[in-house]
Parts: structure tokens; C-alpha cells; sequence
């Protein structure tokens, strides 16, 4: 009695779960539970990259340097990427929103006007500048000229014109990063029975486990400190990762990347002035980039319901997913379709560096406005030239042989006492200053993940979510 008592309860819950996901059991029979299904659509500015398989490198080794790009056949899942490159408007709104919400913290700190009311002013001697009544009492704040305060403390002025300007130091972005790869890892389990499953050995419940995070600090001075610490394995908080990234471009790679050049007005202007909204952005090193995505993507969940948690996080490309998606359907070393690089008629594909000294005959000189060359069969623009864009991969000669075949990358956050050597970061495309060689879409190269360059910019990815099966024919 007991047994069937037992029974009828459990087949009972299962009907009753079942039909809340969407499901009925049939006699007893399980038929399994589902639930919302959802259909995640095309994020804005985006195109999707279909899941596939291509040889990545060449086998022809390159004539001007004689390098050979490591080769391997690899398959990657369906992603979304941006059509185009990120421009200086996109950019520019992150700026914008690192400004204000120092501005909307300072609103409510008393040194900028957080607070009720003034303290009444004093001369050096400690006496009330103004005679009033009561001198104990304090006067009432004006709201206008709090938010005044607050608003004009984030701008600076130059020392020698008096030009007002962005204190560009101020415009620090701190976030943080679950590391859900480190903790899924069985040797940094939190319960030592988890981290080894082999039954022939007794796990030691007083193993000390020891992890390694990121963490940063901003000192008195205002300097952002970063730091890796190493320490014994406590929680799931020693995952998180906490990164501090002033987001402001390096405008003065104009001048530094070329010598003896007469580049001062792109360096004033090219990330400011409204002309070059929808040029790429340059100047953003790997770290900025980096942050870029994750603002991005607190700025799209805030927007989104109970859905958000599915929604994968913007990020930069794999060294793989790049150049899967540049050398496009067919798999080409460029991403047109066409052999060389102009049309009959002389008409370039691609903002590059046509002939020695002549960056113009393409019809540009330095960057491009994004788009304005013909897309790949994937639909994304500009995957050769304008600017050459970072990746999520660090660098190394061996490439994808280090990698695995599925979905491959090599991540590695370099601390800061690493050796240089070890912050180097995949930089792919080619750029406006770049002979075809270089744009070609098989072609390595690398950029020091602290150092902005006039010619790097950088597009974002987000993974698709459930990709459809089907049957080959």
C-alpha cells in the first residue's frame, strides 16, 4: 500500500511540473520539460556569422617577410558581429557616459553639493566673510550653482591657450567580471570531493587551493593601480575580477606613431569633431576595448526583462571567429570575391596603402568613414584596411596549433610585473597604412594591449544563443 501510495504521489508531481513547463505525462512515460523558448533577434548594427569550418592560416608562405602562418582546420559556432567597425561617435558615448555618472555621483557628495546647505564662508582670520544675523546658522544651497559645481569639476583648462577641455584623468571605468571558466574548473572547486573524481585517491579536505584575480585601486593622487593577487581559495567571490580603465583614447598616437609628420590637426580634432563621427575609432588600446564591451553590455540589459539572463555578454572576437568571418562564405584570403584589389575600371575594395608614399590612391589618406566599401558575403564592411582590429587572443608564433580545434582562442591577462613580451595581443585586418600583404585575411600581426595605435580600432561579438540544427545534403 505504501508503494502504490508512492507512486500515485510521484506521478502526480511530475504531470503537475510537466504541464506548468508545457508538457504532459502520458501513462507514465517521461516527456521530458520545457519551457519559453526565445528568439533572440538581430542586435542593432549586427550581423549573424552562421556557424562553420574553414583552414585557418596559409600555406603560402608570405614573399615580403618570409613568415609562415600556422595553419589548422577549425569549426566555429553561429555569432553576432558588428557590420561595422566601432566609430568615434559609438565611442564617444561611452565617454560621455563615464562624464555624467561622475557628474550624478559628485550631485550627491557634499564637496560638490550633496548635503543641505552651505558652511559659511570665512576670511583667514576664521571670520564670516558676510555679516548675517546668526552667524551660526548655515545659509540655504543654491541647487543651481551645486549642480554647476559638479558639472564644471570634471573639466580642466590648458595651462598656457585657456582652452576649457575634458580632464580626460577623471574619466575612469571600473567594472567587474565573473570568471566563469576559472571556477568551472574542477581544481578550483570550492568542495575538495569535486576535484578529483578518481575513486583510487582520497581528496584532502585541508588542501589549500590557490587562485590568482585581478583587482584594481585608485590611490589619493588618482592613479589607477592594478594589481594580481595570488591567495587561498574562500569563495566564489575570488572569481570576480575587477578591472579600473580610463576610457579616454590616446589622441596623440597621431603624433607618436608618425615622426616628423604634420598630424596635429588629427590629433585635436579626429576623435572630437563631428566630421569624423563615423570614422573608426583609434587610440583604444586592448584594455579600453575591452571595457567598451562590457559597457556595452550593461547598457543593453538594463534595457531588457527576466530575457537579459540569457543574452550573451558583447566581447571582442577570437583570433578565429575573425577570421572566419573576414574571409566570408567562400573562404577567401580577402574578403571579396574578385581577384586583386580594384575593379577594371581602377576602383579600390578597400582603404588600404596602394603604392610606396601613395596613401591617396585609393582615394583616401588615413581612415575611411566606416561602410563605404562594398561588404563581404558575410555582410560586414571593412574587414580589410581602414583600421586593423584587436582581438580577444593573445598572441603567440604557434597560433592556432596551440589551440583547440573547436571554437579555438588563448586568453591570458597579463599582471602587471609579466614581462611585455607576454601582453601581446592578435591584431587582424590590416589598415589604411598597410600594403595589401597586410590586409589580407590570413595575415597575423600584434599590438601591446596597453598601447593605443592611429591605425587599431575594434568591432564587437556576442554569441548566438541555441543555434538551429539540421541535416547536411
Amino acid at each position: 500500500m505504501f508503494a502504490t501510495c508512492l507512486l500515485v504521489v510521484t506521478l502526480a508531481a511530475v504531470s503537475c511540473f510537466s504541464s506548468k513547463g508545457g508538457s504532459s505525462a502520458t501513462g507514465g512515460e517521461v516527456t521530458g520539460v520545457s519551457g519559453t523558448s526565445m528568439s533572440e533577434p538581430a542586435p542593432y548594427g549586427m550581423v549573424l556569422v552562421k556557424r562553420g569550418s574553414l583552414k585557418m592560416g596559409t600555406e603560402n608562405t608570405d614573399s615580403l617577410w618570409g613568415k609562415d602562418v600556422p595553419t589548422r582546420d577549425i569549426s566555429v559556432d553561429a555569432f553576432w558581429m558588428d557590420e561595422k567597425e566601432v566609430t568615434n561617435s559609438m565611442y564617444r558615448q561611452f565617454v560621455c557616459w563615464v562624464r555624467d555618472s561622475i557628474i550624478r555621483e559628485r550631485l550627491a557628495d557634499p564637496a560638490y553639493g550633496g548635503d543641505e546647505s552651505y558652511k559659511i564662508e570665512e576670511d583667514k582670520y576664521g571670520e564670516p566673510v558676510t555679516p548675517h544675523l546668526n552667524w551660526n546658522k548655515a545659509l540655504p544651497r543654491n541647487p543651481d550653482e551645486d549642480q554647476e559645481r559638479a558639472m564644471e569639476s570634471v573639466y580642466t583648462y590648458h595651462p598656457v591657450t585657456g582652452e576649457k577641455m575634458l580632464d580626460v584623468k577623471q574619466l575612469n571605468y571600473r567594472y567587474e567580471v565573473f570568471d566563469y571558466v576559472m571556477a568551472a574548473k574542477r581544481k578550483y572547486r570550492l568542495d575538495p570531493n569535486e576535484r578529483n573524481l578518481n575513486t583510487d585517491f582520497d581528496n584532502d579536505p585541508n588542501e589549500v587551493v590557490m587562485i590568482s584575480k585581478d583587482t584594481a585601486y585608485v590611490d589619493d593622487d588618482g592613479i589607477i593601480h592594478r594589481e594580481t593577487i595570488t591567495r587561498p581559495l574562500s569563495s566564489m567571490w575570488d572569481f570576480v575580477n575587477t578591472y579600473i580603465v580610463n576610457v579616454y583614447p590616446d589622441t596623440t598616437c597621431w603624433i607618436n606613431d608618425f615622426q616628423n609628420a604634420e598630424n596635429e590637426v588629427y590629433m585635436r580634432l579626429y576623435f572630437t569633431h563631428s566630421n569624423f563621427n563615423e570614422y573608426p575609432v583609434v587610440g583604444v588600446n586592448w584594455e579600453q576595448a575591452n571595457a567598451f564591451c562590457n559597457w556595452r553590455t550593461d547598457f543593453l540589459l538594463k534595457g531588457l526583462g527576466p530575457q537579459a539572463k540569457f543574452v550573451q555578454r558583447y566581447r571582442l572576437p577570437t583570433e578565429a571567429e575573425w577570421e572566419y568571418a573576414a574571409r566570408g562564405k567562400d573562404g577567401n584570403e580577402l574578403p571579396w570575391q574578385q581577384d586583386g584589389v580594384s575593379s577594371d575600371k581602377g576602383c579600390y575594395y578597400a582603404n588600404f596603402k596602394p603604392d610606396r608614399g601613395n596613401y591617396t590612391k585609393d582615394g583616401n589618406l588615413i581612415t575611411s568613414r566606416t561602410g563605404i566599401y562594398s561588404a563581404n558575403s558575410n555582410g560586414l564592411y571593412d574587414m580589410a584596411g581602414n583600421v586593423a582590429e584587436w582581438t580577444s587572443t593573445v598572441y603567440t608564433e604557434a597560433g592556432v596549433l596551440s589551440m583547440s580545434d573547436m571554437n579555438p582562442t588563448l586568453t591570458y591577462n597579463a599582471a602587471k610585473e609579466d614581462p611585455y613580451a607576454l601582453k601581446k595581443k592578435s591584431v587582424r585586418g590590416g589598415s589604411w597604412k598597410d600594403p595589401e600583404s597586410f590586409i589580407k585575411s590570413v595575415w597575423r600581426s600584434y599590438e601591446y594591449q596597453n598601447v593605443g595605435r592611429s591605425f587599431v580600432g575594434f568591432r564587437c561579438v556576442r554569441s548566438q544563443v541555441g543555434t538551429a540544427s539540421k541535416v547536411k545534403k
